[in-house]
């Protein structure tokens, strides 16, 4: 089978795009730059939607805290941007992609204990729908005619119900400095109740987490690295002197052993935020795919490719022999109640050799784990939450549940929002769900 890859350059083609696939019943795969391909189910479909060359700044008033960008937008183009204004986009994403895949990924940082998630800072939306309609929602039009408050529900949807065109998002002043207080040689227990203390300190910390001495010992940040053990970071954000007075009030309750500067306290906390301390499982799990080469101007453009040259490098084991792909860990992303994160852990090593990282208090740990442990992981779930598979070869991801199972009322819900925007399954089919 050869993939087809459309490529429009204004938001009429995609709209064009769409159409012809509706009317052809043919299924295509929403991309970006491909950085977030990996996540989620692979997609199967004949025909691939490539929204790169939808890119550009259209707004940008610093004033009024919002900028609005086409969806193939590069982020490394907007942090730049709104650098140079001494802005950010507060939820703290991971590096690399575009606007829209941002968005419909839904990702978001360690800051997301105090500024939320994508979804929080999305304010409108344009796009194509499945039924090939080009809508907005947010902004001045705060919902469209479902009913549905539109921009919150596209963040996460992985482009299942609408191909993004059009993005405008909320940016806010990013921190004039930054600290991290670092405790040592804790246990997951003792350290998720001292994060616990911290968030409920008056001291307003944006980041905290725990290494075991494990991924400790994998820090590109000497004082983590050479610690010996295990260590718990508490982050402070802010002006000058605030970061400075909050430091040693906080820094006196909690005991903490050592303190890290702005230099040190992002390359960590950018760390924490890549699960960069998992080792192998996330260093040989780079962006997926690089971007797609720009087509030329004017009308919608198509290029064929096999599927081998269109999946290249995804998931695991670019360069890897069959043999370490089936024993490389792979990488799990946990969101459970954050007193619940140790002993759920706990739960999984018993029959599990992993590793973690905690984040969010230890509301969400990172977890590598043998290939196959994906009944064992859920099994621990006891307390509540749920676990998506994050890096996986492209053969498992097809052959599990990626995305934590739905209840069936949940699951109901889910087919009936999926049916009134793409009622034909056209966008991005099974990539959350098999058959949704």
């Amino acid at each position: 089978m050869t993939i087809t890859t459309l490529k429009p350059e204004t938001a009429a083609q995609v709209t064009d795009a769409v159409r012809w696939a509706l009317s052809a019943g043919e299924p295509l795969e929403i991309l970006g730059s491909g950085s977030r391909r990996g996540l989620g189910r692979p997609v199967q479909a004949g025909h691939a939607l490539d929204l790169f060359g939808l890119s550009g700044v259209i707004a940008y008033e610093p004033e009024e805290l919002v900028l609005t960008a086409l969806a193939g937008t590069p982020m490394d183009l907007i942090r730049s941007m709104l650098a140079e204004r001494g802005q950010h986009l507060a939820f703290e994403p991971p590096e690399g992609g575009t606007l829209g895949g941002l968005v419909a990924s839904g990702l978001a940082g360690p800051r997301r204990i105090s500024a939320g998630s994508a979804r929080d800072h999305t304010l409108g939306i344009a796009g194509v729908s499945g039924r090939a309609e080009a809508y907005k929602g947010g902004g001045k039009v705060v919902k469209n005619v479902t009913g549905y408050d539109v921009p919150k529900l596209m963040a996460g949807s992985f482009g299942t119900l609408t191909a993004l065109t059009e993005i405008t998002v909320k940016v806010l002043p990013a921190p004039e400095d930054t600290a991290t207080l670092l405790l040592f040689g804790l246990d997951d227990a003792a350290a998720v109740a001292m994060l616990d203390r911290a968030l409920r300190s008056p001291y307003e910390v944006s980041g905290a987490a725990h290494l075991p001495a494990a991924t400790a010992s994998r820090s590109g940040v000497a004082d983590v690295a050479e610690a010996g053990g295990a260590v718990t970071l508490v982050r402070l954000e802010g002006f000058g002197p605030s970061v400075a007075a909050r430091v040693t009030m906080l820094r006196e309750e909690l005991r903490a052993d050592a303190v890290l500067g702005r230099e040190e306290s992002l390359a960590l906390w950018r760390e924490v935020r890549d699960g960069a301390g998992l080792g192998e499982v996330v260093a040989d799990c780079p962006h997926p795919n690089p971007p797609p080469p720009s087509a030329g101007e004017g009308a919608l453009q198509t290029t064929p490719q096999s599927p081998s040259t269109a999946r290249a490098g995804e998931g695991r084991g670019g360069g890897m022999s069959t043999a370490q792909v089936a024993h490389t860990p792979h990488l799990w992303k946990l969101s459970v109640p954050p007193s619940a994160g140790p002993t759920t852990v706990e739960t999984i090593s018993r029959k599990l050799d992993v590793e973690v990282v905690y984040d969010w208090g230890g509301g969400l740990v990172w977890l590598a784990a043998p290939p196959d442990s994906g009944a064992t992981i859920r099994g621990a779930l006891s307390a509540g939450g749920h676990a998506m598979l994050v890096r996986a070869p492209e053969a498992v991801r097809a052959a599990t549940d990626v995305f934590q199972p739905l209840p069936e009322p949940l699951m109901a819900l889910s087919r009936r929002v999926k049916e009134s925007f793409d009622p034909k399954g056209i966008l991005n089919p099974g990539r959350m769900y098999a058959g949704l």
